[in-house]
């Protein structure tokens, strides 16, 4: 069934959009928790490191497996498995007694969160009506982007709770009542889609696209926290013949993991390319903002966390005005955004070099909100919709796979800048980031491309 006989009603999309927000702001939700954490298990720093990165790798490894499994077995099916395995793991993290259990817990948790995000993208796709799906993707948009920033939020909320002495627990004790709350209503709201002809599962093209991500985020996750030891460089050397062999099996075998029909669309392609980068730098930034907030102008992680909400709203108002602009000004929509976004890091570069007040940032942090919106929600929906139906878990999971690799290099790299120097060239690379991509979108060949 591929949907349109039962389509997903608004009710059903809140199901699946709940089902996004779990798995997305788990990557974020502990960042403001590590130090508690590391004094409660008695966790080194690497163990830290460890606990954010086993968690993103994980993650990011198996988002295209799980969306040729929705693909391939129904994407209502794969998602209720996918939201009970990260309940069941939620609750093993909670219950962590050392560090090793707590990082093997969420390695797991990463591994079950991505069979989620797949079967949200693939539904829309399927289930949803043309006319309708620009609004439900902005949606997600909306959601994707704000479960980052809302993860900051809620995380030093919770912290400060401290309900029922649970501290650090209780950031993934939540994930219990939502999770479950989730898979039962998905069972009467969600349709079950799958692709009108499922493929294999391509065991080949798996095992060489989970080596070449270990390949690249490995290195890069762990190469700064070692001080990029020999096998660093050498991973990242053989990255590029393993993507190679990669390429040529998918052109080879029956049943690609990775069609190249769509990686080799010019939407889906310009899109991806447009928002790697422009997702690196904005990971790059939301990792060095709380920090800079608790130890630079010493606010208390709650604190900290409510600064960031302006930034919250904002990025939700622009990504429910995303339809209505692409309507108006169509391929423009990008490039103003990233135009927005940098004129919301100007005005904080401005506010460092004034060295005013914490508040003074915050209508910056909401320039770079609804920027952020404005460029990730049009190329979200320019890319989906050159995926053609039958791939459309598959399309949901290379584009989710883009985004959270992008980010995790992000956060890698401008960690370490961010170590080694100071906020403001985090600032600087970002700014220097959303130009080129205003710059680029502009452009009237790639404009074609992504449109």
């Amino acid at each position: 069934m591929t949907g349109r006989e039962h389509p997903l009603s608004l009710a059903g999309l809140a199901v699946v959009l709940l089902g996004t927000l779990l798995p997305m702001m788990d990557s974020f939700i502990v960042n403001v928790a590590l130090p508690t954490i590391g004094t409660d298990l008695g966790a080194a720093n690497a163990d830290l490191e460890l606990l954010v990165a086993g968690y993103g790798l994980a993650f990011t490894l198996l988002l295209v497996l799980g969306g040729r499994l929705g693909d391939a077995f129904g994407r209502r099916r794969v998602l209720i498995a996918g939201l009970l395995g990260f309940v069941v793991t939620s609750l093993l993290c909670a219950l962590a007694t050392g560090p090793g259990w707590l990082i093997a817990a969420r390695v797991a948790q990463g591994a079950t969160a991505a069979l989620i995000p797949p079967q949200v993208l693939g539904t829309i796709q399927a289930a949803i009506t043309p006319e309708r799906r620009a609004r439900a993707m902005s949606l997600y948009a909306a959601v994707s982007g704000l479960a980052a920033i809302l993860g900051l939020v809620l995380g030093g909320v919770l912290l400060r709770a401290d309900l029922w002495d649970t501290s650090w627990r209780l950031l993934f004790l939540i994930n219990l009542p939502l999770g479950l709350a989730a898979a039962v209503l998905a069972v009467f709201l969600v349709p079950d889609t799958r692709s009108a002809n499922p493929a294999g599962i391509d065991p080949r093209g798996t095992a060489l696209l989970g080596s070449l991500v270990l390949m690249v985020l490995v290195p890069v996750n762990r190469g700064p926290v070692l001080g990029w030891p020999w096998w660093t460089f050498v991973l990242l050397v053989a990255a590029a013949p393993v993507a190679i062999a990669l390429w040529r099996t998918e052109n080879r075998v029956t049943s690609p993991l990775l069609p190249p029909s769509v990686l080799t669309e010019p939407r889906v392609r310009g899109g991806l390319l447009l928002l790697a980068p422009f997702l690196a730098a904005w990971a790059g930034f939301l990792f060095a903002l709380p920090l800079t907030l608790q130890h630079g102008f010493g606010l208390d992680p709650m604190t900290a966390g409510l600064a960031v909400v302006p930034m919250s709203l904002a990025f939700l108002l622009g990504s429910f005005a995303v339809p209505g602009l692409r309507a108006r000004i169509g391929d423009r929509t990008t490039s103003c955004g990233a135009l927005v976004q940098a004129l919301g890091v100007a005005w904080l570069l401005g506010w460092l070099g004034l060295d005013g007040p914490v508040w003074n940032a915050l209508p910056g942090l909401a320039l770079i909100g609804l920027g952020q919106a404005l460029v990730v929600g049009a190329a979200n929906i320019s890319v989906l919709a050159a995926v053609p139906t039958a791939y459309a878990g598959v399309g949901g999971g290379v584009l989710v796979t883009t985004q959270q690799g992008a980010m995790a290099i992000g956060v890698a790299v401008l960690g370490t800048v961010f170590a080694a120097t100071s906020f403001g060239v985090v600032l600087v690379v970002q700014l220097v980031t959303g130009l080129a991509i205003a710059y680029a979108a502009g452009r009237s060949r790639v404009t074609a491309a992504v449109s």
